[in-house]
């Protein structure tokens, strides 16, 4: 595993420009025209051409989808409540569960991360009682996310309750990217130090031509 695969399991490049640019194109709109529902929209349909390029591509579009419904509940918020912090609220509340999320469940002893990385690397779950020093790194990496999102919420619900509009959305954009590359780094870190993962695909895929060629040998004994 590479640090470049680990980004790309996390949406890569790509993914950060679907989640970012339309929340930059709102606040740079709104604080050039202060017009809500003109940023809104605009962040809107961009975040929809985002999806439609990767329809049009054959992409994967689960990142570009998670943007659009995003992007989508902010602009609903936004416009309800005529207040343009509103737009970056469902975002907010979303990075605040999901730190929660990523603590609780490492406590619990089965960190998020494990859960979510194990299809990719082909481990599934054979992490939680197979490879134990796996587990440990995937626990470590689930704390790590957590604490960071954690910290980004602390620094943003005080800017949406007493700080200046403007500037909120700017800090808000920000904030978007840093916290996301520290988390995958120290993930990358975590997980290069621990044992390889247990390819249980592969696994299925042997005992399955084992049984085929069980099943053959009986018959030809048969015949």
């Amino acid at each position: 595993m590479t640090e470049a695969a680990l980004f790309e399991a996390f949406g890569g490049v790509r993914g950060l420009v679907e989640t970012t640019v339309p929340g930059l194109v709102f606040i740079g709109m709104y604080t050039v025209n202060k017009d809500i529902h003109a940023a809104a929209i605009t962040a809107l349909v961009i975040s929809g051409a985002m999806v439609v390029v990767r329809l049009l591509r054959k992409d994967t579009i689960k990142h570009a989808f998670s943007g659009i419904f995003g992007v989508g509940f902010g602009v609903l918020f936004a416009m309800m409540t005529g207040n343009a912090k509103d737009f970056y609220l469902p975002g907010m509340l979303y990075t605040l569960g999901l730190a929660l999320a990523y603590i609780v469940t490492s406590l619990a002893g089965v960190p998020l991360l494990g859960l979510v990385l194990g299809p990719v690397f082909k481990e599934n779950l054979s992490w939680r009682k197979r490879n134990p020093g796996r587990k440990k790194a995937y626990t470590k990496a689930s704390y790590a996310w957590g604490f960071i999102l954690l910290g980004k919420s602390a620094v943003l619900f005080p800017l949406y309750f007493w700080g200046d509009t403007t500037q909120f959305g700017w800090v808000t954009v920000i904030l978007k990217i840093p916290p996301f590359l520290l988390a995958v780094y120290l993930t990358w870190i975590f997980l290069a130090k621990a044992p390889p993962p247990i390819n249980v695909i592969a696994e299925m895929e042997a005992e399955e031509e084992a049984a085929k060629a069980e099943k053959a040998a009986a018959k030809a004994a048969n015949s």
